[in-house]
C-alpha cells in the first residue's frame, strides 16, 4: 500500500514549514491473504503537543492500538471475506503474518469468533472505496458504503467485506480508558 504522507508544521521562526513529503513509512501488504492492506500514518504520544520543530513521530515504533491519550491514524483495505473462505486459505498463516505485521491490534481479536475484537479507543472510521459491514455483538450488522462514518466508542466489533471487491477504509483511533 503506498500511500503519500504530508507533514507540516511550524518551523524555528515560527512559520509554516513543510518537514516531509514522502511514502508513509509503514505500510504492509499481506501475502496470506492477498488484498489486505494496512498503512499507519500517524501516532502521537499521550503528551502530544503543537511546537516548534519537526512534529514527533511515533509512527515507526507505535502499536497499532494507541495508549490512554495517544492517537492513531491508518488506511486499511480489506479484500472479500470470500478470499479466507477460499479452500487454499491458510488461517494459521495469515494470524501470524498478521501478529507480525500489525502489532498491538492482532492481540485485540478472539480466536473463537473470527474477526471479533475490541480496543480501549473511541474510533472514526471512513469507507473511502467499495462497502464494508460493520457486525455489532449482538448480531446487528450495518452496511457501509463509501464516505459513510462509523464512531465507535470501545465497542466489540468486526468489519465483514461481504461484497465482491476490495474496501479502504480510514481509521483515527484515539487511545482512553474504559470506565470501571
Amino acid at each position: 500500500m503506498q500511500v503519500r504522507r504530508v507533514v507540516a508544521g511550524i518551523g524555528a521562526d515560527g512559520r509554516s514549514r513543510l518537514f516531509e513529503d514522502a511514502t508513509a513509512p509503514r505500510a504492509v501488504e499481506f501475502e496470506s491473504s492477498p488484498g489486505f492492506a494496512a498503512a499507519l500514518l500517524w501516532a502521537t504520544g499521550p503528551a502530544g503537543q503543537i511546537e516548534r520543530g519537526a512534529p514527533r513521530d511515533r509512527t515507526g515504533s507505535a502499536t497499532f492500538v494507541p495508549g490512554q491519550g495517544e492517537t492513531l491514524l491508518m488506511f486499511v483495505t480489506f479484500p472479500p471475506d470470500s478470499t479466507m473462505m477460499r479452500v487454499d486459505f491458510d488461517g494459521a498463516a495469515f494470524g501470524a503474518e498478521f501478529a507480525q505485521k500489525i502489532p498491538g491490534l492482532a492481540e485485540t481479536f478472539e480466536a473463537d469468533h473470527p474477526g471479533m475484537h475490541t480496543t480501549d479507543s473511541i474510533d472514526y472510521d471512513v469507507v473511502l472505496d467499495g462497502e464494508i459491514t460493520l457486525e455489532l455483538d449482538d448480531g446487528a450488522q450495518v452496511l457501509l458504503r463509501r464516505h459513510d462514518v462509523a464512531v465507535q466508542h470501545g465497542n466489540r466489533h468486526a468489519w465483514r467485506n461481504l461484497s465482491d471487491k476490495p474496501a479502504t477504509m480510514l481509521f483515527v483511533l484515539m487511545g482512553t480508558k474504559r470506565a470501571g
